[in-house]
């Protein structure tokens, strides 16, 4: 029944957190943003291929939060993660279910109480725009995962959410994705191109093979399990979203600090751990850090 299903806080109401909330109220979850000060309600304007929907969030403010937040849905860019859980310090604890919308990872390392179970959500679908409108480029796969016993509400949540899964393990779905993103990303934004330069820029490709090889030997020391090949999956992507222009080079083009450090970054991260170079990442993040 719908007083059962959760009440979840939203940090981030951007492209992807407003997507994820049009679903979860779909399925009969209720949704507030965190926001700094108390604001009435944010109404959204939500554009499919088929059909345009309004969307009406409520707003809470700190001092509106309960005692402690049992669901939050953390959607905020990379960048802004640590300012966005200062407006729920104090409310979290390990009652808290924190979902994970984000690009990249390491956002949350270290930021939350101890004992928090943290799932996180992995998604090829696209959105653009600038709140309050959205416009919904791809509906695709959505991956929901990183505990072994999969949430009550998330089979009813499924019949809303186009093409959701769960994947108790969901290491190699974020890995696959961070690879995707860690090539793309850096190259488009860094050259301001669409996502097909990557396939049709020989320049471009070659770059993009030696950022895959190096990742897939990365993650290969992680996990010897994991099955590389990365460059033709890469390529597909690639080709799949040739027009698209990513979010690392939107962010670029309006100024915005961009997530390549919860990107590239993390992986230069867990290559210096383990005694790797992978001098191509180095380069990028280089080139794409403000001096």
């Amino acid at each position: 029944m719908t007083e059962s299903l959760p009440h979840w806080y939203l940090l981030g109401a951007g492209n992807m957190g407003t997507l994820a909330a049009w679903y979860l109220t779909r399925a009969g979850h209720t949704v507030s943003i965190v926001t700094d000060n108390p604001q009435p309600p944010l109404h959204k304007q939500l554009f499919f291929a088929d059909q345009s929907v309004s969307l009406t969030l409520s707003c809470a403010s700190p001092e509106q939060l309960p005692a402690t937040i049992t669901h939050l849905l953390v959607a905020s860019k990379t960048p802004y993660t640590e300012a966005a859980l200062r407006r729920v310090k104090g409310h979290l604890s390990d009652k808290t279910l924190v979902l994970r919308f984000q690009n990249g990872m390491g956002a949350l390392d270290g930021r939350l109480p101890a004992g928090t179970t943290v799932l996180e959500a992995i998604t090829t679908s696209a959105v653009k725009g600038q709140s309050p409108q959205h416009t919904i480029v791809a509906e695709n796969t959505t991956w929901l995962g990183g505990t072994q016993q999969q949430p009550e509400w998330l089979k009813g949540l499924q019949c809303h959410w186009p093409d959701l899964h769960w994947e108790a393990d969901i290491r190699f779905v974020q890995w696959k994705k961070l690879v995707a993103n860690a090539v793309i990303n850096p190259l488009t934004a860094l050259h301001d191109v669409p996502n097909g330069a990557v396939v049709d820029d020989p320049a471009l490709q070659q770059a993009a093979r030696a950022l895959c090889a190096e990742a897939d030997t990365l993650l290969t020391a992680l996990d010897s399990r994991w099955p590389g090949h990365s460059f033709s999956a890469v390529l597909q992507v690639a080709r799949a979203t040739a027009g698209n222009t990513s979010s690392m080079r939107a962010d670029r083009q309006r100024g915005a600090t961009t997530e390549i450090e919860a990107i590239n970054g993390w992986l230069l991260r867990q290559a210096q751990r383990h005694g790797l170079d992978l001098p191509t990442h180095r380069r990028l993040v280089k080139a794409l850090t403000p001096t």
